[in-house]
């Protein structure tokens, strides 16, 4: 009899239980066939094996040459080693792979394939272990001896390649060094061949030696064009005392007395005697006396005698002044010429200063390209590398697929989980009534009676 049910009391934990001990025998086939479809589809599965390879890939080379600059790497540490993950999978590794382990002989159908080495795609796995610089290189195969040597075979060919490649960026580098080293070398050449022309050509010798005696040269001439200068300015003074004397008259006494000359000064003492005689002979004469007139004549003949001689002196001083005026003009002259010889002294130091920074530079460079085109020569045939194999792979024992325990103990997670969810839905869809106790608990009515279902006896 199906009875549709309107109302539900509430769930307990008992009721749960119920449910799974009315079901019991579906949990259990739900649950060992579930187990048993696993256990039997693990045992049936082929074992896989996997080789691992442990290398370490240094940042950088050991610094045994300085050729780093030329081989320089990313800025990133973390873009490094993701490129050389990546390379450790490229197509150039894998396929010198297949090569040093003769893969197409060994691999039945491999021969047949226009490209072996993505045999290797799939199988290789590269596994960075965190915090270090060693990376795993892992190969999973059903021969454990097969897997083991592609992984070793995979790291060996990874480490020839860096080397090769190193070689070949030095063995480049090397090549461009030498084309530059011989334009370098023409041009060290022909700066010299300049900066030695100009030399010649502007007859510079040692520039701070020239500087020097230069500037010696100049205070000596400052020097003696100051005292040009000042002998000319003295004897110009005198100069303008003589000629205002001559044209004052020479034969006054004050006159007389500024003129450093001992003729004028003899003649003037004769004057001086004269004057006296002229005196006392007024004294006893007449003015038209001859005596006094014969005086009077030689007072007459001793100042032109005077004049005559202030005259000679006043020349003299003349040509004195115009030799002092010619030295001082010499002098300034010299100066100015030695000024001029240290400004034009500069303009060839900045011309000099510019070839031989020149050549210099252009020796530097080429020193510098001298040195690091030995140091590539030496790195073109060095053995370092960054990559070193830590470990190789083993031959490994146990698979790693399947996993035969795990597998089980979560086939009987899930099989417990199925079976339980499938009596649960079972029991969400069964709607009819068993017992008295779910006439009381879903219908809320008390039972009056019971009548067993019999079944009818077998004739």
């Amino acid at each position: 009899m199906q009875i549709p049910v309107t109302n539900k009391p509430g769930t307990h934990i008992h009721d749960y239980l119920r449910t799974i001990l009315k079901y019991r025998w579906v949990v259990i086939t739900c649950f060992a066939v579930t187990i048993g479809i696993v256990t039997i589809a693990t045992f049936l599965e082929t074992p896989i094996y996997e080789g691992v390879a442990r290398v370490m890939i240094e940042r950088e080379l050991p610094r045994v040459l300085n050729i780093q600059e030329v081989q320089s790497m990313d800025a990133s540490t973390q873009e490094f080693y993701q490129t050389q993950y990546e390379i450790i999978k490229s197509r150039s590794v894998l396929v010198k792979a297949t090569e040093m382990l003769r893969l197409t002989s060994r691999v039945p159908g491999l021969a047949d394939s226009p490209e072996p080495w993505a045999f290797l795609v799939s199988k290789v796995r590269v596994e960075p272990r965190r915090g270090t610089r060693l990376v795993d290189i892992k190969v999973q195969d059903p021969d454990p001896k097969l897997a083991t040597e592609i992984a070793n075979g995979v790291a060996q060919a990874y480490g020839r390649f860096t080397l090769e490649t190193r070689v070949k960026i030095a063995r480049d580098a090397l090549s461009w060094l030498s084309e530059q080293m011989s334009e370098l070398k023409t041009k060290v050449e022909d700066s010299e061949i300049a900066l030695q022309r100009y030399r010649q050509r502007a007859g510079i010798i040692v520039i701070d030696q020239q500087k020097n005696v230069t500037a010696q040269r100049i205070k000596e001439l400052n020097t003696m064009y100051l005292d040009a200068q000042a002998t000319r300015v003295a004897v110009e003074a005198r100069l303008r005392e003589m000629q205002v004397l001559a044209r004052t008259g020479a034969t006054s006494p004050s006159g007389v007395a500024l003129v450093d000359n001992p003729s004028i000064q003899r003649l003037r003492a004769e004057a001086t005697d004269l004057d006296v005689q002229l005196s006392k002979a007024l004294k006893i004469y007449k003015e038209k006396h001859p005596e006094v007139l014969k005086i009077r004549s030689q007072i007459d003949h001793v100042n032109e005698r005077i004049k005559a001689e202030v005259q000679l002196v006043l020349r003299a001083a003349e040509a004195e002044y115009r030799l002092a005026k010619s030295r001082e003009d010499t002098m300034l002259q010299k100066l100015n010429a030695a000024k001029q010889e240290v400004q034009d002294l500069s303009e060839k130091e900045v011309q000099y200063g510019v070839l031989a920074r020149e050549a210099g530079s252009n020796q530097q460079l080429y020193d510098m390209i001298l040195k690091r085109a030995k140091e590539a020569s030496l790195s073109g045939g060095s053995e370092a590398t960054n990559v070193h194999v830590v470990e190789e792979a083993v031959v490994p024992k146990v698979p790693v697929s399947p996993r035969k325990a795990r597998n089980i103990l979560l086939a009987a997670v899930v099989g417990l989980i199925l079976s339980v969810g499938l009596a649960f839905f079972l029991e969400y869809y069964d709607t009819s009534i068993h017992t008295p106790d779910e006439v009381e608990r879903y219908l809320g009515l008390p039972t009056l009676g019971v009548i067993p279902l019999l079944e009818s006896p077998r004739k």
